[in-house]
């Protein structure tokens, strides 16, 4: 495991350098000696060591996975044991704590406070997740059952990132249905930020986020057990847009409603529009987007 100076553990933690030796002394993880810091039991216990350079001698590493999740104290009557932290998954997963609550963010189970992490309602709902505080510093971060290690949505996400293939046996097969909705709206309409789409309309969606320069995705899959491909998403504020064409297709209007439910069933921020709104964009879209604190202009 690689062993990273007490100055690069601050950045990982997103902890000024100074306050991150105060939070060390303050657990008794180190100490104050000859106007040096030096390792306590208890410090070399939790993985810190000495490591020797001749431009700065003797000086203490950690794990770059090392958190302060691991030194909390549980004032509930839950069983903690039952529950695993951000540095359990990301050991797991060879990810650094702080990178996978990263993803859990994307996924939407967590999000930044000004301190720490904070549960969400998606998180709760969908992962079961408990809200926890660093006993010593009050830094709140969430712990999740162990069957978040077998989530199909979170080792999707994680081999995405890495850039490897999931497993086949985790990959949902595609319905009939959608294979033949993507066979028979093929993507090819080229937006300007270089997205193929599946008609004029999403170009003209596509094409007002990128010159309001909003960052979105384009056929993002929905983070849950059900494989639902959203047409637009947006990270910031974890926002959806749908557009609703085709009114006319018994098919397309069953699929419509399926999604809707699901949206509605999973609490996802969704705007939904169709052509009378693309046709006002610059009116309307705006309008739509602030209601979940995104500013466009």
């Amino acid at each position: 495991m690689k062993q990273i100076s007490t100055t690069a553990l601050s950045n990982i933690l997103e902890i000024p350098t100074k306050e991150l030796f105060l939070k060390l002394r303050e657990l008794k993880l180190i100490i104050k000696k000859d106007n040096s810091w030096a390792l306590t039991d208890e410090g070399q216990s939790k993985g810190g060591e000495y490591k020797e350079s001749s431009k700065y001698g003797k000086y203490i590493v950690w794990p770059e996975t090392f958190t302060f999740d691991d030194l909390e104290t549980s004032n509930t009557e839950e069983d903690d044991s039952k529950f695993v932290n951000s540095t359990i998954i990301g050991k797991h997963f060879e990810l650094t704590a702080n990178k996978v609550n990263y993803i859990l963010s994307e996924l939407g189970w967590v999000k930044k406070g000004f301190k720490g992490w904070l549960l969400t309602e998606q998180g709760q709902k969908q992962q079961n997740g408990v809200q926890r505080k660093n006993y010593q510093s009050g830094v709140p971060f969430a712990k999740w059952p162990q069957a978040i290690l077998e989530s199909k949505v979170l080792i999707e996400t994680i081999s995405h990132i890495k850039g490897v293939e999931p497993d086949k046996k985790l990959k949902p097969e595609t319905p009939k249905e959608q294979v033949g909705f993507r066979e028979k709206f093929e993507a090819k309409h080229r937006a300007t930020d270089g997205h193929f789409v599946r008609s004029k309309a999403e170009m003209l969606i596509d094409n007002w986020l990128y010159m309001v320069e909003i960052v979105h995705a384009y056929e993002r899959k929905l983070p849950i057990e059900e494989d639902v491909y959203s047409d637009f998403y947006i990270p910031t504020g974890k926002v959806y847009i749908e557009y609703w064409g085709y009114e006319n297709e018994p098919k397309y209007l069953a699929r419509k409603k399926v999604k809707q439910e699901l949206y509605k069933k999973y609490g996802f921020n969704l705007i939904e529009l169709e052509d009378k709104e693309v046709q006002n964009i610059d009116d309307i879209l705006p309008k739509l987007l602030l209601k979940y604190g995104i500013q466009s202009y």
